[in-house]
């Protein structure tokens, strides 16, 4: 039962762990940094220690010592085994690679990597690189129990801090050596208030105690670890002594206390399980926190990542309705555009008397129209080249907007700087081909607009009418009646706008109807609108297309791994409280 018990235990941690893999906070929202540390230590954990040890739950017990800088946790070691297995000295930091002293008969299952698997062994005499772990063979050490010397927890070098952290979470018990002089900083009870949180098996070695202190300093270190909720604490004094020199082992009757308890917790099978298990187990239930705390930071991720696409979003829209303002202002019928009407049509008299001659100004218009084809083509040209600068502006002025607005913000600014600068420069100019993409898009606009007056023409009983002005003639027509307007125009250029407007509807309605016009502009806007917010919808994908990369675990799917394993956590042993 508890070997199905540990499978099914062990496939829970498992799939919080696929959960965890990978980058989960990649902007800086928030604690960032915190939360990115809370990750890389329950990641730790998981491969270090719980899963490792719900594989082999009688594996032989891992003792880290740790504690703070020049605490005389080697000395302690060394002394412990009775040979310099560890190197100790005067210079900070002295533990380069941690070293892992363990009986010949339990040595294959550390050198084998089953815990700590993320750190390279090193055998035999060498001393290890930063960063891989010696393992060391002594017959000395209890069988049953292997002692690890950590580097300090509060070293200068930051690598050597969160080795140390990632040592003692992998830990079934913690031998916490402190000194008189530096019991009571802060530090070391950030870690033992951790153990604390985590029910990990603990003792805690008092060193370097002068003799008329050692009750004195005692009894206070007794009342903290009280007062810490770590009261029961197995705590060792070692008085100080005048070594000959700094790596000199202590006295075998001065570390007697220390060695009988190991000794009698590595023969007592028994006690070493309730080591194990009140550590396991306490790890177990640290997840019922942690991980919904990461769920929670995953969700502001989230949300921030949110808001970056409706920034996006908005700078986008924005410049739709840029579009839609220059469809309807006039914009589309000045400059070019005006001049080449002029050349077509003509203006003065013609528009002077429009109304009052609507039918001698259509019979013109199609004079115009049969006889003047480059003149139509001109026009033509120039509202295709008015419609695509139009194009160009809102997009170009919609990608400055997002890239600003992203700028304003943490997290955009983040993503932009991972983006790197050459990607997020082009991320606030439009893309290099959209001119022919504008192109491209208009000239299929031109294209649907001639279908539309050749679909009409052909279902209308004034066939023949539409035919005399032919289908180019109706279809550029048409084209200007989507953008004739006065508004934003002045002086000469609203009464050419007003005539262009005035003549293209009246010539329109004349083929096909009130009715039937109102529908093919409408149409015609329709469609126009439709293929330029697909290229803004293109352009706009270059920046949603950086949040698409930040692809994280859902979290309630996370706060449900938790879940699973708290449930099958509550059928675990209980190990003896502390």
């Amino acid at each position: 039962m508890a070997e199905g018990l540990a499978q099914g235990l062990s496939g829970a941690l498992l799939e919080l762990r696929r959960l965890l893999d990978g980058e989960l906070f990649p902007l800086a929202v928030g604690e960032v940094e915190t939360d990115r540390r809370a990750r890389r230590e329950l990641v730790g954990q998981l491969d270090d220690y719980l899963l490792p040890r719900l594989a082999a739950i009688d594996a032989p017990l891992l003792a880290v010592v740790g504690g703070s800088t020049g605490a005389g946790k080697s000395t302690l070691v060394n002394s412990l085994v009775g040979e310099r297995v560890s190197r100790a000295g005067v210079l900070r930091p002295t533990t380069l690679a941690p070293t892992l002293v363990t009986h010949p008969g339990d040595a294959a299952w550390f050198v084998a990597g089953h815990v700590l698997p993320g750190l390279p062994r090193v055998t035999g005499g060498g001393q290890g690189e930063p960063g891989a772990l010696r393992v060391v063979e002594d017959a000395r050490v209890p069988a049953g129990l292997a002692l690890l010397d950590a580097p300090d927890i509060d070293s200068v070098v930051t690598a050597n801090r969160e080795l140390a952290a990632q040592l003692l979470a992998a830990a079934d018990l913690w031998l916490f050596v402190t000194t008189a002089a530096r019991y009571a900083d802060e530090v070391p009870w950030g870690f033992l208030r951790t153990a604390r949180e985590r029910s990990t098996a603990l003792a805690v070695i008092l060193q370097r105690v002068p003799g008329d202190a050692a009750g004195p300093v005692g009894r206070d270190l007794t009342r903290l670890l009280e007062e810490n909720g770590l009261g029961g604490t197995p705590l060792f004094v070692v008085p100080e002594l005048a070594l000959p020199e700094e790596d000199a082992a202590l006295p075998a009757e001065v570390v007697r206390p220390v060695r009988e308890w190991l000794e009698g917790l590595s023969a007592d099978a028994q006690a070493r399980a309730r080591v194990v298990r009140q550590t396991l187990a306490g790890a177990l239930d640290s997840l019922a926190t942690r991980v919904p705390a990461l769920a929670g930071a995953v969700e502001r991720l989230a949300a921030a990542a949110g808001e970056l696409r409706r920034l996006a979003e908005r700078s986008y829209t924005s410049g739709m309705a840029a579009f839609d303002e220059g469809m309807r202002d006039g914009t589309l019928l000045r400059g070019e555009v005006l001049a080449r009407w002029q050349d077509f049509i003509g203006t003065g008299d013609l528009m002077r008397s429009l109304e009052s001659r609507i039918g001698r100004m259509r019979d013109r218009v199609v004079a115009v129209f049969t006889g003047r084809p480059a003149a139509a083509r001109e026009l033509r040209t120039a509202l295709e080249s008015g419609v695509e600068a139009l194009v160009r502006s809102v997009v170009l002025a919609a990608a400055e907007r997002a890239a600003d607005a992203w700028l304003a913000v943490p997290a955009g600014r983040d993503l932009l700087e991972r983006a790197g600068v050459a990607r997020a420069g082009r991320l606030g100019r439009a893309s290099p081909d959209l001119a022919g993409r504008a192109e491209r898009a208009v000239r299929d606009w031109q294209g649907y607009v001639l279908d539309l007056v050749r679909t009409e023409g052909a279902e209308r009983r004034g066939a023949a009418r539409a035919a005399s002005f032919g289908v180019n003639g109706l279809g550029l027509l048409l084209m200007l009646a989507v953008f004739a307007s006065t508004g934003g125009l002045t002086g000469l250029e609203i009464g050419i706008a007003g005539g262009t407007s005035v003549l293209s509807q009246k010539v329109l309605e004349a083929v096909f109807g009130d009715q039937a016009v109102r529908k093919l502009t409408e149409n015609a806007r329709d469609d126009l609108r439709r293929r330029v917010r697909e290229l803004m919808d293109g352009e706009q994908g270059r920046f949603t297309a950086l949040l698409d990369d930040l692809t994280g675990p859902d979290p309630d799917e996370l706060r449900a791994a938790a879940a699973a394993v708290r449930e099958r956590r509550r059928e675990l042993p209980e190990g003896k409280p502390r």
